[in-house]
Formats: structure tokens, C-alpha cells, sequence
């Protein structure tokens, strides 16, 4: 462990791509080009809902080149990360939106990409034509043994002759240490993820055996422990842990998507949400009356966001003028949530 630089909420890494440079900074906008893949890993997080044909620009269902770069502007991102399911499947859609970003962007907008697939030389060729600046090969863990006489050997290295950046990226489990060594011989970097459970892999992990690490995590045990077996003096590896996933990517990219997105009525909070008050009114007319009474106190049309029988406003002007606008309203509330259109909602409390 001597050589291993320790990161923030658990990582660690001796060696550090540019990708995972800036999703450090929550600076990448992630790119689901489908959810179809032929493999079947035990350990696949991919939700139900998203094991179709659909694509996703982070949270967002999109169906046009318009909604992908509305989302890369929404967040200010500095590079996108593609994946899936297995983008590869939908080669043509992704070499379109790794051209469409460059020409949209710049070449300073780094693109990186994962897949399960040992591509050919050509398709490889074709991505680093486009302007992919990363890939990350995922051998399933069944192949973990051989890997040496896989199709991963000729696919990292046509990857290598573009001067992509090249890696693997799997999750950390026992075997992974072999993975380390195959890494080092091929001269690539490896990222490690701590395993999770998920709502779509819990069932499967539990009849294989893993545990949870703790009951208020989902991080299963043992982990993290595997990192220890990897020779961090020799290898360039990266081992990402579920809260630092969560506490440090997730926060720095809410926090980018807030500081472009807020109203200005919205309070960003040090999570990356968004804290406001919602009112809502039996019928237009008294939604009207209380956006007058707000604004008879000198509070400005831009602190007053109405839509049919609900305004959203600030949460301390609800809390300043609760006693009067609790005439007018049916409900009144604090919500707290992620700051994208209809965003998750952490927290709802009654006023």
C-alpha cells in the first residue's frame, strides 16, 4: 500500500486518467447509449427500466442531438463518459455523438468510453477517428482467467496504436488481482469500483454469497480489502469506492448542474440540491392573490415561479409570510431536491 495515494471517502489510486480527473470535478456528463448488452454479470447495477433500447444524457430520457448538448450546457461539463448496456451495440449512434460533441465543444472536451466488447482493429480505429480520448475495455469476470489468450489482447492493443488512452475497468471482487497483473503486462491503467448491491443485482449477489459491509451501505464486504492484493508499485490503478462515488462525483456534478440551473429563488445547498417552498392553491385566482401579497413586499417577480395552481417561491418567504398565505393555499411545503427537471426529491416537509 505504500506506493497507493489515498483519495477522499475511501479510494485510492496510483495513477489517475484523465477521465477520472474530471468526473473528480463532477465536470463529465455520462452518456447511456442503450441498454441492451449480450453479457449477463452477476454484478450488473443497470436498472430494469434502462435495459432497453433507450438513451440516457444523465438523468434525462433523450430522443434528439438538441437534448444531449442542452444537458452537456445545463451542467458546464468538460467531457462526456459513454456507456450502457454495451454502447458499442449502437456503434453508429455513438460515433455520431462522440462528432457531434467534438464539433459542438471543442477538442478540449474529453470523451471517454466503456465497453464489454474485445472490438476489432477496424471498429477501434473508427472510434479514435471520431475523437474518442479514452477507452475502457470491461472483461466479464468469467473471462478473468484467460485473458491472455482473450480477444482483449488485440483489442487493447489496437487501442494503444491510436494513442487512445487505454484501460480495463472492472469491479473489485476476488480475481480482480489477476486482472492487475494482465493490466500490467498490456501497459494499461485499471480502474477498480467497489461492488455494490443494486435493486437489480441483489437477488443474484445474495444466492453467490456476498454480503452487505453494513447495513447502512450498499457497498458489499470485502471490497474494498482487494486493493491490498493489487502491487501498487508497479500497476496504475485507480480503486473507487461507493461513497466516494456518491459523496464526491455525484455532489460535484449537482453542484455544476445547480450553479447553471437555479432560479433565483432556489437555495443551493452544499449536496448539490436545491431547497425552496411550493404552494399549492384550490384554483388559479388565489394562486394570483399570493403572488400579489409577496410582491406588495417588495420580493421581485423573479423570486415567484407560477405554473397552473402551484407558485414556488423562496423557503424563507414561505416562512416569513406562512400565517397570511395559509389562507389562500391547500398545501404548503419545503422540498428539497436534485437540480434537474423533475429532479428526485430528497425531502418534503409540511409548512
Amino acid at each position: 500500500m505504500s506506493k497507493l495515494t489515498q483519495g477522499e471517502e475511501g479510494s485510492f489510486y496510483t495513477f489517475l486518467s484523465d477521465g477520472c480527473k474530471l468526473c473528480q470535478q463532477g465536470a463529465k456528463m455520462v452518456l447511456f447509449i442503450t441498454g441492451l448488452c449480450p453479457k449477463d454479470c452477476f454484478y450488473c447495477p443497470v436498472s430494469e427500466e434502462r435495459r432497453e433500447d433507450v438513451t440516457y444524457a444523465n438523468e434525462r430520457v433523450v430522443n434528439s442531438d438538441d437534448e444531449v448538448l442542452e444537458e452537456v450546457r445545463q451542467m458546464n461539463a468538460l467531457g462526456t463518459g459513454i456507456t450502457g448496456g454495451e454502447p458499442l451495440l449502437r456503434l453508429d449512434k455513438v460515433l455520431h455523438y462522440i462528432r457531434l460533441l467534438k464539433s459542438e465543444f471543442g477538442a478540449k472536451h474529453h470523451i471517454h468510453l466503456y465497453t464489454s466488447m474485445a472490438a476489432d482493429a477496424e471498429t477501434i480505429a473508427s472510434l479514435a477517428s471520431a475523437g474518442l480520448d479514452e477507452i475502457r475495455f470491461h472483461p466479464p469476470a468469467n473471462n478473468w482467467d484467460e485473458l491472455e489468450k482473450s480477444g482483449y489482447v488485440a483489442a487493447i492493443k489496437a487501442a494503444q496504436a491510436t494513442n487512445m488512452l487505454t484501460g480495463i475497468e472492472i469491479p473489485s471482487v476476488e480475481g480482480a488481482e489477476k486482472v492487475a497483473d494482465f493490466a500490467r503486462k498490456m501497459d494499461c491503467f485499471i480502474n477498480l469500483n467497489e461492488l455494490e448491491f443494486s435493486d437489480s443485482n441483489a437477488e443474484r449477489m445474495k444466492e453467490l454469497g456476498f454480503r452487505l459491509e453494513t447495513e447502512i451501505s450498499n457497498a458489499v464486504e470485502g471490497s474494498a480489502d482487494i486493493i491490498r492484493k493489487i502491487d501498487g508499485a508497479n500497476t496504475r490503478v485507480h480503486f473507487c469506492s461507493s461513497t466516494y462515488k456518491d459523496a464526491v462525483q455525484l455532489r460535484e456534478r449537482l453542484i455544476r448542474i445547480a450553479e447553471n440551473t437555479a432560479r433565483e429563488f432556489d437555495e443551493i445547498t452544499d449536496e448539490g440540491t436545491i431547497v425552496y417552498a411550493q404552494i399549492l392553491c384550490e384554483d388559479t385566482q388565489a394562486v394570483k392573490d399570493i403572488a400579489n401579497y409577496i410582491m406588495e413586499h417588495e420580493i421581485g417577480e423573479e423570486m415567484i415561479e407560477v405554473s397552473g395552481i402551484s407558485l414556488e417561491t423562496a423557503w424563507w418567504v414561505l416562512e416569513e409570510m406562512a400565517d397570511v398565505i395559509r389562507d389562500y393555499a391547500k398545501e404548503m411545503f419545503i422540498l428539497e431536491r436534485y437540480p434537474f427537471e423533475d429532479g428526485l426529491i430528497v425531502e418534503k416537509i409540511p409548512a
